[in-house]
C-alpha cells in the first residue's frame, strides 16, 4: 500500500499524484495507492494520513511526500516505521511558511483556504531531528528547486538513499522519468 501525501496548497490532482495513481492504475494494483485532500492543519492532516497507515498495515505502507508531504512523510514514517521517498521535501516549514499566514488559494482550484496562525505551532510538533534508520528513507532533491533549498534536504537525511537531480524544478518536471524506481523502492515491482 501506497499513501502519497501532497504539498502546501496542493491536492490529489498534482502532476506527480496523477502520474503516480496513471502508473499504478497500469500495474493493476490501483486499489493500493491513495492520495487523500490533506486539510490545511497539519495537526488533521497528520491524524488524517495515521488513520489512513493504522487501517492499511502499518509499517507495511510505504509513503511518498512531496514538499510539505515530504515533511508529514518524515513524521509518519519515524512514528510507524514505513519506508518513505521524499520528493524535494520541506525541512523547516514552520519557518518556511510563516510568510502564507492567512488566506491563499490551492493551486489545482481557485478555492481560498485559511492557514491560521496556530498551524506554525502545529508544525513545530511533527519536527523530526534526526531521522532514527536511514535506509528506509529515498531522497529525490533537485538543484533547481526555487522553493526550497536542495542542500537543506540532503543535510537533513545522512545515510538515507539520495538521489540529486541536477536541475529541474520544485515540482521535479520530469517526474514520469522517476516513477518506476520510486515505486520500486516503496515495494512495487514496476515491470508491467
Amino acid at each position: 500500500m501506497i499513501l502519497y501525501l501532497h504539498g502546501f496548497r496542493s491536492s490529489p490532482q498534482s502532476f506527480k499524484a496523477r502520474l503516480l495513481a496513471a502508473r499504478m492504475a497500469e500495474l493493476g494494483r490501483a486499489a493500493e495507492y491513495a492520495c487523500p485532500q490533506l486539510p490545511a492543519s497539519p495537526q488533521a492532516a497528520v491524524a488524517l494520513a495515521s488513520r489512513w497507515i493504522e487501517a492499511n498495515g502499518g509499517e507495511r505502507v510505504a509513503l511518498i511526500g512531496s514538499s510539505l508531504g515530504g515533511y508529514y512523510a518524515t513524521h509518519l514514517a519515524e512514528r510507524y516505521g514505513c519506508k518513505a521517498v521524499l520528493l524535494n521535501p520541506a525541512v523547516q516549514p514552520p519557518r518556511d511558511l510563516e510568510k502564507y499566514v492567512g488566506v491563499t488559494t490551492a493551486y489545482h482550484s481557485d478555492e481560498p483556504f485559511e492557514f491560521k496562525r496556530e498551524y506554525i505551532d502545529e508544525l513545530n510538533a511533527f519536527t523530526v531531528e534526526r531521522i532514527t534508520q536511514p535506509e528506509r528513507y529515498f531522497l529525490m532533491a533537485a538543484t533547481g528547486d526555487e522553493v526550497l533549498d536542495w542542500r537543506e534536504m540532503v543535510a537533513h537525511y545522512p545515510g538515507a538513499r539520495h538521489y540529486v537531480i541536477q536541475g529541474s524544478d520544485h515540482g521535479i518536471s520530469e517526474f514520469a522519468d522517476y516513477v518506476d524506481p520510486v515505486l520500486t523502492f516503496c515495494g512495487v515491482a514496476a515491470a508491467a
